[in-house]
């Protein structure tokens, strides 16, 4: 049984919580079974590698690594405000989350 999940793939987000709070960034990855999601410019690591063929010179690679999903709170595309979000029915029976602020339908 997966578990639900305040964020998707493509939502705005801000770090609430760690050594990157307060930065903002579009979540690219989710894993909801570790309860964990990767931001873009959030969290970056440096792993260094040795030569191989797919990267002949080697060097050091810079990538973001997973935060847990209680450190990020999504921000409202109409009132650029960060949020909490409610789930709410629209008229064809569809879930929806909705901001708490604004009253603005996040999911289109």
């Amino acid at each position: 049984m997966a578990n639900r999940m305040h964020v998707k793939k493509g939502d705005r987000v801000q770090v609430i919580a760690g050594k990157n709070v307060g930065k903002k960034g579009k979540v690219l990855e989710v894993d909801p079974d570790t309860r964990r999601v990767v931001v873009e410019g959030v969290n970056v690591v440096h792993r260094h590698t040795r030569p191989t063929r797919e990267l002949p010179q080697g060097g050091i690679i810079e990538n973001e690594a997973p935060i847990d999903v209680s450190n990020v709170q999504l921000v409202c595309p109409r009132c650029s405000k960060r949020s909490r979000t409610r789930i709410t029915y629209l008229k064809d029976d569809r879930k929806a989350r909705v901001c708490c602020k604004c009253d603005e339908v996040i999911d289109k």
